[in-house]
């Protein structure tokens, strides 16, 4: 019954609408009291009924540049179907932070496809869809280790997308906000894909005529980080790149020692 998808655009099917929403609650609170409630054969189950309610295709839109407007004079479209889908986030969440989810039998389960879909999603225009995407893929990121080389690609792809193709993401700022917290917990020295993806990912952003639809601060943040934390990973960058980079960010530009 809970995978049973609504049309929240019309007005039918009120009672079921209703009738669901209130299983999905009894569902989170089930699995708030009660221990060991996701074993293994149940997984499947799980995965199945998240991905039947939040996998969709996302209603299409203008992706060029042209098409960018002051991002504090627009609305954010809200998903309608929200009382279904939060109660819905709220479950999946539980089932990933949870003790009794061993990740060596969960990634089975929660695998490349799956969280593929689930990147795919930040282009949400709902703001609330993006914020608990952004907290159970940081999530799934901690949890999943062999999984972390692929997120981080699937990232990168998208930084991808908006420097090379010019197009408009609406989940940059909260796939920077996850970046931020991997930055941290990059190992010393930096590696060279780490290195790779600041030159190649990070820094170009700052070209990008979209700018202004994400958080520079965050991003200049984010850049001088890794450049404080690898000092031989900006010595190949000219001193004006990164007193812009310093500028973005609000801080004053790292120095060598």
């Amino acid at each position: 019954a809970c995978r049973r998808v609504f049309d929240f655009s019309t007005e039918t099917f009120q009672k079921d609408k209703e009738a669901k929403r209130l299983t999905l609650l009894e569902i989170v609170e089930h699995v708030n009291n009660t221990r060991n409630c996701f074993n293994e054969s149940l997984m499947q189950d799980v995965v199945d009924m998240v991905g039947a309610n939040i996998f969709r295709a996302l209603p299409a839109k203008d992706r060029s540049v042209m098409s960018i407007s002051d991002p504090e004079d627009e609305e954010p479209t809200l998903e309608k179907a929200w009382p279904h889908l939060q109660i819905v986030y709220e479950f999946f969440l539980r089932f990933v932070v949870s003790n009794d989810v061993d990740p060596k039998v969960a990634k089975r389960f929660v695998n490349q496809n799956f969280v593929l879909k689930l990147h795919e999603l930040f282009d949400s225009d709902d703001p609330r869809e993006r914020d608990y995407l952004k907290t159970i893929l940081h999530r799934v990121y901690g949890k999943f280790m062999a999984l972390r080389a692929f997120i981080r690609r699937a990232i990168q792809h998208t930084f991808f997308k908006v420097i090379f193709e010019c197009e408009i993401h609406n989940g940059v700022g909260e796939l920077l906000e996850i970046l931020g917290s991997i930055i941290n917990g990059f190992a010393l020295p930096l590696k060279e894909e780490h290195k790779d993806f600041m030159t190649r990912a990070l820094i170009p952003l700052h070209k990008v005529k979209s700018l202004a639809a994400f958080h520079q601060q965050k991003l200049g943040a984010h850049l001088l980080d890794q450049l404080q934390r690898g000092q031989d990973a900006y010595l190949t960058l000219s001193p004006i790149e990164v007193e812009y980079i310093a500028k973005g960010s609000g801080n004053p530009p790292p120095q060598c020692v």
